[in-house]
């Protein structure tokens, strides 16, 4: 996909907020990166334990999240939409305005952090999607947030 890149970074560099994370997790945190139109999304998802009940069938996943604007004009998010995919199939599409309860606004070099969690009734699955974003000259963006996996550590794994 033309203006999209995906790959592994190192989460050394910045994100003191992931301090958040037990240390225990941090350094199992994955990184999913994708940069559309100058648009930089960084996630970093997390199994939860402390909320989450195999026995019955629930599981639950943080996620930390920087978007950063890499181009040259101001842009504002304004909508998402996630694709939430369980390990049985299932998919699950949710859209709404901004993200948690912010439509930030991106001056170039600026970023904006959140977190954000998403249950699930198995213990794998992933989530793929896309902000809705305006840019100061009016073009509309759509940028992508990269697909990235939901696991509970030391499960079996399947593939889909």
């Amino acid at each position: 996909m033309p203006g999209l890149s995906t790959d592994f970074i190192d989460v050394r560099r910045d994100w003191a907020h992931l301090a958040a994370f037990p240390a225990t997790q941090r350094s199992k945190l994955a990184v999913y990166r994708a940069v559309t139109e100058g648009i930089e999304v960084i996630v970093h998802p997390a199994f939860e334990p402390e909320r989450s009940n195999p026995k019955e069938g629930t599981y639950f996943w943080s996620y930390a999240i920087r978007i950063r604007n890499l181009g040259e004009v101001t842009v504002q998010l304004r909508a998402r939409h996630w694709e939430i995919t369980d390990a049985n199939g299932r998919v699950e599409h949710v859209r709404g305005p901004g993200v948690v309860g912010e439509q930030p606004i991106l001056k170039p070099g600026e970023s904006f952090n959140y977190s954000s969690g998403c249950p699930l009734t198995t213990s794998q699955g992933m989530m793929v999607g896309r902000y809705e974003m305006v840019a100061s000259d009016g073009r509309r963006l759509l940028v992508e947030i990269p697909a990235f996996s939901l696991d509970m550590p030391d499960a079996r794994r399947v593939m889909h």
